[in-house]
C-alpha cells in the first residue's frame, strides 16, 4: 500500500467519520445510511491496493473529511468536542490493540464468521450488526479505557442503536489501524495539524466537485 500523505488523510477521515456516526446515532437516533454502510463495509476490505478502496471512493468519506478539517482548524462546539473525543479514543485503543496479537486473531476469526453471515442474511441485517457489536464488546471493551458514548437515553436504550454504535466503533478501530499502517502517528495531530487541515479541505472539495 502507498504511504502517501493523502492515504493518511483518507484513513484518518475514516476514523473521524466513524466518530461522527456514533455521535449522530447517540444524539439523534439515526445517521446517514450511506456513511454508516461505508464504515461497516470497511471492516470486510482486507487486501486493498490503496486506502481509498477500503471506503469505496472519496465521496464516501466526505463527512469524515469535513469533521477532520473542523477538528484540525479548532472549530469548537459540543458536537465537535464529542467527535474529537471519540476519534482520539479510537486511535488510543488501536494502539493498545496492536500489542495484543491474541485479540487481533480473535477479531479476525470473528470477522470472517460475520462475512459468512452477510452472505446468508444480507450485508446490514440485524443479526450481522449484533455479531459485529459483540466482537467489539468481547475484545475492545475489555481494555481499561472504554469509550463513554454520550447521548439521549431514549436512543441509547434501543438495542439496534447500541449494536450500530458498537459496530461503528469497531470500524473506527479498523480505520485507526489503517492510519497507522500507512504512516499516521498520534503526534501528527499536533505537529502536522495545519497540513492535515489543508489536505482534508482539498480532498473535501475534490469529492464535491466529482459530484457535479
Amino acid at each position: 500500500m502507498q504511504h502517501s500523505f493523502d492515504e493518511q488523510i483518507v484513513a484518518l477521515a475514516g476514523v473521524f467519520q466513524a466518530a461522527a456516526i456514533v455521535r449522530q446515532i447517540a444524539q439523534e437516533g439515526a445517521c446517514s445510511p450511506v456513511t454508516f454502510e461505508t464504515s461497516i463495509n470497511s471492516l470486510f476490505v482486507t487486501s486493498p491496493d490503496t486506502t481509498i478502496e477500503v471506503f469505496g471512493d472519496i465521496n464516501a468519506i466526505n463527512l469524515g473529511l469535513r469533521e477532520l478539517y473542523d477538528a484540525m482548524e479548532k472549530q469548537t462546539s459540543q458536537k465537535n468536542t464529542e467527535i474529537i473525543r471519540y476519534a482520539l479514543s479510537l486511535i488510543h485503543l488501536e494502539s493498545k490493540l496492536k500489542k495484543r496479537p491474541d485479540m487481533l486473531d480473535i477479531i479476525d476469526k470473528r470477522l470472517n464468521q460475520a462475512k459468512d453471515q452477510r452472505l446468508h442474511f444480507g450485508d446490514f441485517h440485524s443479526t450481522v450488526l449484533h455479531n459485529l457489536a459483540s466482537i467489539y464488546t468481547d475484545t475492545i471493551s475489555t481494555f481499561a479505557l472504554r469509550i463513554q458514548v454520550a447521548g439521549q437515553p431514549e436512543y441509547l436504550k434501543v438495542a439496534t442503536n447500541a449494536d450500530k454504535i458498537r459496530a461503528t466503533l469497531l470500524a473506527g478501530i479498523r480505520a485507526a489501524m489503517l492510519w497507522r499502517q500507512v504512516g499516521g502517528r498520534r503526534w501528527h495531530l499536533v505537529f502536522k495539524r495545519s497540513g492535515i487541515a489543508k489536505e482534508a479541505n482539498r480532498l473535501t472539495k475534490s469529492s464535491l466537485n466529482s459530484l457535479r
